[in-house]
């Protein structure tokens, strides 16, 4: 686009008036744009095909080509080109029709050269804006991709999340715990159309199913022991924005039932309170077990799963796309050099072997953490296996070897490891968690699958 730093706009007017090219060309010239002119619409194709234009004045009747057919030249070819339409009082409805088929705006002769002014700085603050929406999406892609991955699954999911971003459709994303599920919703969040209002994460994970249905809903002064005050809801306070339901497959069957209403009616009903309260909200779900299993286990709604699922994403763990291993950890290493001010120059050869060969339970998660702790404690040029393996990657010296000419299964291996943690840690889950570069939700649940006490 023509209208970066030091570079004038430049405007294209196609007229077969003579007076109205001059008199359009002083006016815009003094605003300090640059102005090319056609008289002839045959004319007016050459020179759009040779040149780039930012802004197009095209009058409908035109000797030669008509400007309609123009008009339709210019949204195949330069979509991103606003033009506006310069037409005589009588056809002022054919004008307005040509909004529809993509022109920017239109103006009636007479206009006068206020009119000409605004109506050219509206189309160029639209077209930048466009332009600025274009960059921030690329961008917003290349930062996405650094931290979830660039390989051709994560680039479709990528893909979709730019594609349903300015949409209104509740989205579900599913993957397991560490895949980067927030950290997406975050980002179709900031590329809605809802992008200055409010986004609210609601964690269904941690909080208490008692105090649950408040957290969600709010309640009123009095509702029940301890109520010393209305509370506004989750979905009160998200109102006009965006709300994030973490581990959404924690909710009860009661909140569920609940939550399918807020859905439908777009309203909300606080604890304590007859009066259902009007709320504009966008809902994005995730979570990482399977729903539709739990619907058919009777354990989740089948009309709110489909409800919540209009459109899913599903984040593939990392050990299914090893390929986004490597620019991970450059990523993560020049990110933890950068902030703890090392200069660690990369990973010895067993390091990356491990690094590679080690499933990642934790995902990105636990590879971050790692990466992390790593650069904290590492004193040589490169990270070493040793250093690895002891804070938490992989398992311990007994896992990593068979035991009496025998291997041990790799849950076998991982509950060991939890433990021997656990145990190291007099039972302090949070360490713990961080010790294995993963967080609580996933410890709890790998405590619960294994029975752990």
């Amino acid at each position: 686009m023509n209208t970066k730093k030091n570079k004038k706009p430049i405007i294209l007017i196609i007229d077969d008036e003579e007076s109205i090219r001059d008199s359009c060309t002083q006016v815009l010239a003094k605003e300090g744009y640059s102005v090319d002119t056609s008289s002839d619409g045959r004319k007016a194709l050459k020179v759009l095909n040779k040149s780039h234009f930012d802004v197009v004045l095209l009058d409908l009747k035109l000797p030669g080509v008509p400007g309609i057919k123009i008009l339709k030249e210019i949204k195949k070819s330069f979509p991103e080109v606003p033009v506006i339409i310069i037409t005589g009082f009588a056809s002022i409805e054919s004008a307005v029709k040509t909004i529809k088929q993509g022109a920017f705006d239109y103006l009636a002769k007479p206009f006068s050269p206020e009119e000409l002014r605004t109506v050219v700085k509206k189309a160029l603050d639209n077209r930048k804006a466009k332009d600025a929406q274009k960059e921030s999406a690329i961008n917003t892609h290349d930062e996405l991709s650094m931290v979830v991955g660039q390989s051709k699954a994560m680039s479709k999911v990528i893909d979709i999340m730019k594609r349903v971003s300015p949409t209104e459709s509740t989205v579900l994303i599913t993957g397991e715990s560490g895949t980067g599920k927030e950290l997406l919703a975050t980002e179709m969040h900031k590329h809605s159309l809802r992008k200055e209002a409010p986004f609210v994460v609601v964690d269904c994970g941690t909080l208490v199913e008692t105090l649950f249905e408040s957290e969600l809903f709010g309640h009123v002064k009095g509702s029940f022991t301890g109520a010393h005050e209305t509370k506004h809801g989750r979905f009160e306070v998200a109102d006009g924005g965006t709300i994030f339901l973490d581990e959404i497959s924690n909710i009860s069957m009661n909140i569920q039932a609940k939550l399918l209403r807020v859905i439908q009616e777009r309203e909300v009903t606080r604890i304590g309170s007859t009066k259902p309260i009007k709320v504009d909200v966008r809902i994005l779900a995730a979570t990482n077990v399977s729903l539709a299993k739990r619907v058919k286990q009777n354990q989740f709604r089948e009309d709110l799963f489909y409800r919540l699922s209009v459109v899913p994403i599903n984040i593939p763990p990392l050990r299914e796309r090893k390929e986004d291993i490597p620019p991970l950890l450059n990523h993560f290493l020049n990110k933890y050099n950068q902030k703890l001010s090392k200069d660690i120059q990369g990973f010895t050869r067993d390091a990356e072997k491990a690094i590679m060969n080690h499933d990642w339970p934790g995902n990105i998660r636990e590879l971050e953490n790692t990466i992390e702790r790593a650069v904290v404690l590492t004193r040589s040029q490169k990270i070493g296996l040793q250093g690895l393996i002891y804070h938490g990657i992989g398992a311990s010296r007994s896992m990593a070897h068979p035991v009496g000419g025998r291997f041990k299964s790799l849950e076998k291996m991982e509950k060991e490891y939890i433990e021997s943690v656990l145990k190291s840690q007099h039972g302090n889950k949070s360490k713990t968690a961080r010790i294995l570069g993963i967080d609580r939700k996933t410890l709890y649940s790998k405590i619960k699958k294994y029975k752990i006490s």
